[in-house]
């Protein structure tokens, strides 16, 4: 029968040399590469003392913004948990009371929104699903942990302070030419 492709490669059984069949050439070669790895400069980085510089378009831990007098800019109408592929935000949504103006822009707010860090894959499209501009990821690296009920990350992990305002406008500078 024809084979279908030359891939195939006919074995051969070639005689080793004396040199191969002590096999001293070889562990001299590994110890030399061993050897000159050994005097090298180290890649390891003490993380918590010094950090390693990160590109200006690192998509990071996700923040909910506030406007400019301080109101949740969400208005929990879901689009960024549509646009979500991996499936990792999920909210309730009620509405806003009286008296709650100084809290909430829109009628409709976020009263639950969870983002699962662990499911979340760091695509950017809830933010580019946004239409308030209210989700954005940032240049802050997510903690971590050792249980897995620390990586759902809920509004009191997700909504900027008030006083500790976070800026994205670095983010959002993107030059596509």
């Amino acid at each position: 029968m024809k084979p279908l492709t030359q891939r195939s490669k006919s074995v051969s059984n070639k005689k080793m040399t004396f040199m191969e069949r002590i096999y001293l050439p070889a562990i001299f070669g590994g110890m030399w590469i061993t050897l000159k790895h050994f005097f090298k400069k180290k890649n390891t980085v003490s993380y918590p003392e010094e950090t390693r510089p990160v590109a200006p378009i690192y998509r990071g831990q996700h923040v909910l913004k506030r406007d400019d007098e301080g109101r949740e800019r969400c208005t929990a109408c879901g689009l960024c948990a549509v646009s979500c592929p991996a499936e990792a935000i999920t909210m309730d949504a009620a509405e806003r009371e009286n008296g709650d103006e100084h809290l909430y822009r829109e009628e409709k707010y976020a009263k639950k929104y969870e983002i699962n860090m662990l499911r979340c894959i760091f695509c950017g499209l809830c933010e580019e699903a946004c239409p308030k501009e209210a989700i954005f990821l940032t240049d802050r690296i997510v903690d971590a942990d050792f249980g897995r009920g620390e990586f759902i990350y809920g509004k009191d992990k997700l909504v900027e302070k008030v006083d500790e305002r976070i800026d994205v406008s670095k983010r959002q500078v993107w030059d596509y030419h």
